[in-house]
C-alpha cells in the first residue's frame, strides 16, 4: 500500500507540471551514443508518447554520427572532420542519406508506433520539412554537401502535432533544387526549435548537465539564466566540449525558444524526471 501511494504521490507532483506544459511544444535532440544504446533509447521513446499522451507536443530531430561512420568504414569510405563536422562528399551523402533518413528514420518511428504511441518520420524520402542551403565554411574550407538549414515548414510539423502524433525529423536538408546536405543535428534542433516558438528545447547528451567541477558528476548545475552561463565561460567553469553546446543553448535563448535544458539521456525516464518533477536532472538554461 505504502508503494502505492507512493506512486501516486508522484502523480500529484507531475499534475501541476502536465498542467503547465500541456499544449506547449518541446524539441527534443537524439543522437550520438544514445541511439546505440538499445535500452537507453526504449525508454526514451517511451518517455516521448508519454509526453504526447498527455498533452504536450513532442517534436524529435536526430543525428547519427556513430551510425554513419560505422557505416561509411564498412563501405570504405575514410570519414574526414574539419574542426567538428564531417566533410561529406557525394558519396559520403549517399551514405549519410541512408542511415539517417532510410535506416535510423524508420526505425525511431517503428519502435515509437510498437510502444504505443503515433509517429511520422518527415525526411527527404517522405515529406522534407528543413529547408537549406550549402553552408560556407568561415575558414574558406571546402566541406562538400554539408549545409544549414534557412526554412523550417512548421505547417508540416504543426499539424501533426494537432492530431496527436509525433514528427521525427533527421538532420538533412534540401536546398530549392532539391540538393540535400547533410546538417549538424543540434544546429537543425535548433532551427526546428525557433521555427515552432519551442517552450522547451532539449539536448539529450551523455553528461548530466553543466558542472562546475566537469570530472564530478555531483556537481551538476540545475539551472542557470544566460547571463550566469556567459560568466561560467568567461571564468573557465564551463569549458572544452561543453562551451560550444552552452553557446549553442544561449543562441537559441535569444531567438524566441523559453528554456533549453542538457540531460543525460543515460539515465532512465530523464526526460519524464527533468520536466515533470520539482528539482529535475540536468540543466536548465533560461533568459
Amino acid at each position: 500500500m505504502d508503494q502505492a501511494i507512493a506512486k501516486a504521490d508522484t502523480l500529484i507532483e507531475a499534475m501541476g507540471w502536465i498542467r503547465r506544459f500541456r499544449g506547449k511544444t518541446m524539441v527534443i535532440k537524439l543522437g550520438g551514443s544514445l541511439l546505440e544504446d538499445r535500452e537507453a533509447l526504449h525508454h526514451l521513446l517511451l518517455d516521448v508518447i508519454f509526453m504526447e499522451t498527455v498533452g504536450l507536443r513532442p517534436v524529435v530531430v536526430h543525428g547519427g554520427g556513430k551510425a554513419i561512420t560505422a557505416a561509411m568504414t564498412q563501405a570504405g569510405i575514410q570519414a574526414q572532420f574539419i574542426r567538428g563536422r564531417r566533410v561529406t562528399d557525394e558519396e559520403s551523402l549517399k551514405v549519410v542519406e541512408q542511415v539517417l533518413a532510410g535506416e535510423l528514420n524508420v526505425e525511431l518511428t517503428e519502435m515509437m508506433e510498437h510502444l504505443g504511441g503515433r509517429a511520422v518520420n518527415l525526411s527527404p524520402r517522405t515529406t522534407c520539412v528543413l529547408k537549406g542551403k550549402k553552408l560556407i565554411d568561415p575558414e574558406g574550407d571546402d566541406l562538400g554537401y554539408v549545409g544549414e538549414v534557412t526554412e523550417v515548414d512548421r505547417d508540416v510539423i504543426e499539424s501533426l502535432a494537432y492530431t496527436d502524433q509525433v514528427a521525427v525529423i533527421p538532420s538533412l536538408c534540401e536546398d530549392e533544387q532539391g540538393q540535400m546536405y547533410n546538417v549538424n543535428a543540434d544546429t537543425a534542433a535548433m532551427a526546428v526549435a525557433q521555427s515552432l516558438g519551442a517552450d522547451k528545447l532539449v539536448f539529450l547528451s551523455d553528461v548530466n548537465g553543466v558542472r562546475r567541477d566537469p570530472e564530478d558528476p555531483s556537481t551538476i548545475i540545475p539551472a542557470l539564466s544566460a547571463d550566469e552561463a556567459r560568466q561560467l565561460i568567461t571564468d573557465g567553469v564551463i569549458k572544452s566540449g561543453m562551451i560550444p553546446k552552452v553557446e549553442a543553448c544561449l543562441e537559441t535563448l535569444g531567438r524566441g525558444v523559453q528554456k533549453v535544458h542538457i540531460i543525460d539521456g543515460r539515465l532512465r525516464h530523464s526526460l519524464l524526471l527533468e520536466i515533470f518533477t520539482t528539482d529535475g536532472v540536468g540543466t536548465e538554461i533560461h533568459q
